[in-house]
């Protein structure tokens, strides 16, 4: 099954989404002890009371992973499902005529 095109596809297709988002991701969660390090004075900015650009960013970083996982899934019953099944269906097909 690993050779079929529609394996091969269903594996690019979910690469395509998977590596850029990790990369970015990665980039992200890693700016903000960058950021803390190197630009003190804006992280310490305050700007909402005692809240300060540092504690909003920790805080995005929640959001930003919900919002990849709500992207992934989308792309995943978009993409990746149809895929998967075609790939499924395949492999019976083979099963039924071996």
């Amino acid at each position: 099954m690993e050779q079929t095109e529609e394996f091969k596809q269903l594996v690019r297709a979910r690469w395509r989404f998977v590596g850029p988002a990790t990369v970015f991701f990665l980039v992200y969660y890693f700016l903000l002890p960058v950021l803390n390090g190197t630009a003190t004075g804006f992280m310490r900015t305050n700007v909402i009371g005692n809240i300060n650009v540092a504690y909003l960013f920790a805080l995005s970083q929640f959001v930003m992973a919900w919002v990849l996982a709500g992207l992934y899934i989308r792309q995943a019953n978009h993409v990746f499902d149809p895929l998967a099944e075609r790939v499924r269906q395949l492999a019976r097909r083979r099963e039924i005529g071996s």
